[in-house]
């Protein structure tokens, strides 16, 4: 058995690489299209037919690919999120 001493900065230096080495090499980004659900929660509202009426009125962005299968673009709604922000005083 062998037995490596590092210094403590030479140690958290070598911490510091593998970490990034590691976040450069992540693959789970998140996904372009959501569900109704996760929308819900994202807007922070509790009704269907609130969402429906975004989605009617050309608000959010979404993806119908089977009758009763429907997706909205992540993207959308976050720029609906930012167009209805308010600067502070």
């Amino acid at each position: 058995m062998e037995v490596v001493l590092l210094e403590k900065e030479a140690f958290f230096a070598l911490f510091r690489k593998v970490v990034e080495h590691v976040e450069a090499n992540r693959k789970d980004t998140e996904d372009k299209w959501i569900d109704g659900a996760e929308v819900m929660s994202v807007l922070r509202i509790k009704s269907t037919t609130t969402l429906q009426k975004l989605r009617d009125e050309g608000k959010i962005r979404y993806s119908q690919p089977q009758k009763k299968i429907i997706l909205y673009d992540r993207e959308s709604v976050m720029e609906y999120i930012e167009k209805h922000a308010r600067e502070t005083f």
